[in-house]
């Protein structure tokens, strides 16, 4: 199907505008018509790809930001009492393109055949997981499809800031790195060679000031070999992050190193709890919800862990039994099920699990963002400091042999 961009106005008067997938103008004009917009400009998309899509900088997928965005507007709508196909139509008429774009035309299509907007969006396992697809078709059978894109747009919002928190707490060691190697790059191209000088009559020279001077005419000589090297190899590690081996060697780091596996087993612990908690209060069988959570994890060892759990749980033996013998649930977080599973409220335990995990999460970002700071600061002054320490102390035993 073509795409056409329009503008016109609604039975009010209103200016309206947006984009329509049709197979020719003339069935765009007339489907328009028959939403009751009166079309005063109608043109064919532009097809070409922008500047970010050319340099590979957009992807052609439906990003986290932008599935945040969808479904928290639509819990908007929804709430107000307009109907899912026209909740749809209103997205796709705010103009937005790209994946997104194709995305809403997809499901208004799909919804004007007669579908069901989880049948539609099934149809897209790149942009909604099970869960989700599982929620909206409990939320049609039910009628309270508003309060579960709520729970899913606070998920959502979640995962986001997960991912921005993560991306805050490396962005700080990038730039003390990038610093601390353009020091380095500029004492060894500038600085040392100008008072290499200063040793060409010399005729023995510490042991240091020869380290220094070999260092700064190797990085004279191969820097740039250094620095294609060192992307290549990073570029080689962005296009082997999926292989197996690759991400079964990442995951094992991440869940031996002190320093990373509290974070680990708090997220997916989140990615667990948060999903099963929306399953359960929203009348998902335990069963049901146990296999679907589980999907959720995305750490191979712990999601086997999990696994071999609800195995276990589907043979009848208890629940928090089972998981406190992983390590997403240790003693309190089971302590909690027992309760839970005593109460018959585990879905609103499983939501306080997932908010506890939250605010543990928080605290450790912010703990060792905190711990990060000085540490880096103290290693770039070690390194470029010492450069600069022996840079002296060369400058002083030259002196010392010319006394």
């Amino acid at each position: 199907m073509a795409r056409f961009r329009y503008v016109g106005f609604d039975p009010s008067g209103a200016r309206v505008s947006g984009i329509v997938e049709s197979e020719a103008m003339d069935l765009a004009r007339e489907d328009l018509r028959g939403r009751g917009v009166m079309v005063s400009e109608l043109a064919a998309e532009a097809t070409g790809r922008d500047w970010r899509e050319t340099l590979g900088l957009q992807s052609d997928r439906v990003k986290l930001d932008d599935l945040e965005f969808l479904t928290s507007e639509l819990s908007l709508l929804l709430d107000s009492g307009v109907r899912i196909d026209r909740a749809i139509g209103i997205l796709q008429r705010t103009g937005r393109s790209g994946a997104v774009g194709r995305l809403l035309s997809a499901l208004s299509n799909d919804l004007k055949q007669g579908r069901q907007l989880s049948e539609a969006a099934a149809e897209h396992k790149d942009v909604f997981d099970p869960l989700y697809v599982n929620l909206i078709a409990l939320g049609e059978a039910s009628g309270q499809l508003p309060e579960v894109f709520r729970r899913l747009a606070e998920d959502l919002r979640f995962r986001r800031d997960i991912r921005q928190k993560v991306l805050q707490a490396a962005t700080y060691p990038l730039i003390v790195l990038s610093v601390c190697v353009l020091a380095l790059l500029f004492i060894f191209n500038f600085v040392v060679p100008n008072l290499a000088t200063l040793f060409a009559d010399a005729k023995e020279l510490p042991w240091y000031t020869t380290a220094l001077l070999g260092a700064s005419a190797f990085m004279q000589q191969y820097q740039w070999a250094v620095g294609i090297a060192l992307v290549a190899a990073g570029a080689l590690l962005w296009q082997a992050r999926r292989n197996p081996s690759v991400v079964e060697l990442r995951e094992r780091m991440a869940i031996g190193s002190p320093f990373l596996s509290e974070a680990t087993t708090t997220v997916e612990r989140i990615r667990f709890a948060s999903g099963l908690g929306m399953m359960l209060e929203s009348g998902v069988p335990v069963d049901r919800g146990l296999q679907l959570a589980t999907g959720n994890i995305r750490h191979g060892q712990l999601r086997r862990e999990i696994a071999i759990a609800v195995e276990k749980v589907r043979r009848g033996e208890q629940l928090s039994h089972v998981l406190r013998q992983t390590r997403l649930f240790p003693d309190f977080y089971a302590s909690l099920l027992e309760v839970g599973e005593e109460s018959g409220e585990l879905g609103k335990v499983f939501t306080e699990i997932a908010r506890r995990s939250r605010d543990a999460f928080s605290s450790w970002t912010q703990r060792v963002t905190t711990l990060l700071e000085p540490a880096l600061i103290l290693l770039m002054g070690l390194i470029v400091g010492g450069v600069v320490v022996i840079m002296m102390l060369s400058i002083t035993s030259v002196a010392d042999i010319g006394l």
